[in-house]
């Protein structure tokens, strides 16, 4: 499968994009450093990352903080070496988080039980949820509503076409498709 990824690195006179490889690329810790080794001071850095029109998503770094990653398709990421990186910690993060009671265990196996009602439907991957998953706002600080974020993960969305309204809205449309 082929993919198509790009560093974004905030800087005091806009983006900062170039194309990057995601071989070395093994786990978040990995991509984090990746995304960290493009930062200028501690600013901001979200990395691009596609594949083939079938997901996308977008993981942003600041300075040391843990990463925040929005994926456009939960399910069809999971399926894939590099989204199940990142759809792996989201679902571990849901988990660590929702845990906190009785209350919440009984809706979270709920849940899976439903997941693998999905799976078996071939619609979800290892009980990871079909359509947007992870943080929606991690991009509300550079003027792109949670809600636009959304719109643009919905039934339907082209991830290519996504990430250039994506990059047009944060103002570096032009620089993206240049690597692209």
């Amino acid at each position: 499968m082929a993919y198509f990824a790009a560093v974004l690195a905030r800087s005091e006179d806009g983006w900062d994009v170039s194309e990057t490889e995601l071989d070395s690329v093994e786990t978040l810790a990995d991509l984090a450093d990746l995304a960290r080794g493009a930062a200028q001071d501690d600013d901001s850095v979200l990395v691009f990352i596609e594949q083939e029109d079938a997901w996308f998503a977008i993981v942003r770094v600041d300075g040391e903080e843990d990463p925040r990653i929005f994926v456009s398709d939960g399910a069809a990421a999971a399926r894939s070496s590099y989204g199940s990186v990142l759809t792996d910690e989201l679902v571990d993060q849901a988990g660590e988080s929702e845990f906190g009671d009785l209350d919440n265990l009984v809706a979270e196996l709920e849940e899976e039980a439903a997941a693998e009602e999905q799976d078996e439907e071939g619609e979800g991957h290892n009980g990871v949820p079909v359509g947007p998953l992870g943080d929606a706002h991690l991009l509300t600080e550079f003027g792109l509503a949670a809600d636009a974020l959304l719109s643009l993960s919905g039934e339907g969305a082209v991830p290519g076409d996504a990430l250039e309204e994506i990059a047009e809205a944060l103002g570096c449309g032009e620089v993206l498709e240049a690597v692209r």
